[in-house]
C-alpha cells in the first residue's frame, strides 16, 4: 500500500467530526462493523474504526457507552460477536491467531493486575521467558531498562505491596512494553489512583507518545487528551459519534451528547 504524505488528511472514520491526525503511517487497526452483545445487553452496534501507525488516540465518553469494551475486542479479551478486526494484518477470528495479535498488543488496565507473590522485575520478566523464550539475563536486563525508563528502576526487587499506585500502574506499563509490542491499550490507566499519583503515569504515557507508540487510551484526564491525542473519539450507545482532532472536539463538538458531556467534565 502507498504511504500517504505526512500533510494528507485522512477520511473521518465517523460521520461526525474530521479526523486529521499528525502522523499517518500504515494502517495497523482496522475494525469493521464490529458487534458485541452481552446477554441481550447490545454494547457495541457495528463499530468502525481505522488506526494509523503511530496515532495517540483518545476514546472517551459516558459510563456505558461501550469505550472500554471497544478497545477490549483489539485482542479479544472481550471478543466481538460481528463484523471484523484486524491488527497489523492479522485477522482477528475467534481463537485463530489470537496468540500472535497478543504478541502485537500490550494492554494496561485500571487495576495493575500485577502479581503479589513475585517481585517488580520478576513481573516484567514472567512473559518475555515463558512466552518468547528470552534468556533470563536478556530479560532481566530488558526489565531494569524498562524500569529506568518509568523511573523506578530502584524498585526492582520490591513486591507490588511495597509500591505506591503510580508505582504499580508504572510498573504495569514497562510489563506490557517487554514483549515489545507495536500497540498499547490503556484502559482508564489513572482511575484508580489518587490525584498526587496521575501526573506520574501521564507523565510515562506522553514520553510512549513522543516515541512513537501506537496508542488507543480509555481516559476521562481531559488535558491529557488535549495535549497528546492526535484524534478523539466519543463514544455513545455503542458506536463512536465523534472522530475528530483535539482542538475540534472541545472547540466545537457536533453531537449533543459529546456537547452534554463536556459541559459536565469541564464546567461549563
Amino acid at each position: 500500500m502507498t504511504q500517504p504524505a505526512a500533510s494528507t488528511p485522512l477520511a473521518p472514520t465517523a460521520p461526525a467530526g474530521e479526523a486529521v491526525p499528525r502522523r499517518s503511517g500504515e494502517k495497523i487497526i482496522e475494525a469493521v462493523g464490529v458487534q458485541k452483545h452481552f446477554g441481550s445487553f447490545h454494547a457495541l452496534r457495528g463499530v468502525n474504526l481505522t488506526v494509523r501507525a503511530g496515532e495517540v488516540v483518545v476514546v472517551i465518553g459516558p459510563s456505558g457507552s461501550g469505550k472500554s469494551t471497544f478497545i477490549r475486542t483489539l485482542n479479544a479479551l472481550d471478543p466481538h460477536d460481528g463484523g471484523s478486526i484486524t491488527v497489523d494484518g492479522i485477522p482477528l477470528n475467534g481463537r485463530q491467531n489470537l496468540d500472535a495479535i497478543r504478541r502485537e498488543v500490550g494492554m494496561v488496565f485500571q487495576s495493575f493486575n500485577l502479581f503479589p507473590h513475585l517481585t517488580v522485575l520478576e513481573n516484567i520478566t514472567l512473559a518475555p521467558t515463558r512466552v518468547r523464550r528470552t534468556s533470563r539475563a536478556d530479560a532481566d536486563q530488558r526489565g531494569l531498562e524498562l524500569l529506568r525508563r518509568v523511573g523506578i528502576e530502584e524498585q526492582a526487587h520490591k513486591y507490588p505491596a511495597q509500591l505506591s499506585g503510580g508505582q504499580q500502574q508504572r510498573v504495569a506499563i514497562a510489563r506490557a512494553l517487554a514483549m515489545d509490542p507495536k500497540i498499547m491499550l490503556f484502559d482508564e490507566p489513572t482511575s484508580a489512583l489518587d490525584p498526587e499519583m496521575i501526573k506520574e503515569v501521564l507523565d510515562v504515557m506522553k514520553e510512549l507518545a513522543r516515541s512513537g507508540m501506537t496508542m488507543l487510551v480509555v481516559t476521562h484526564e481531559m488535558g491529557f487528551a488535549r495535549e497528546v491525542a492526535d484524534r478523539i473519539l466519543f463514544f455513545d450507545g455503542g458506536n463512536i459519534v465523534e472522530d475528530t482532532t483535539p482542538e475540534h472536539f472541545y472547540q466545537n463538538p457536533q453531537h449533543e451528547r459529546a456537547k452534554a458531556f463536556l459541559s459536565k467534565i469541564l464546567g461549563h
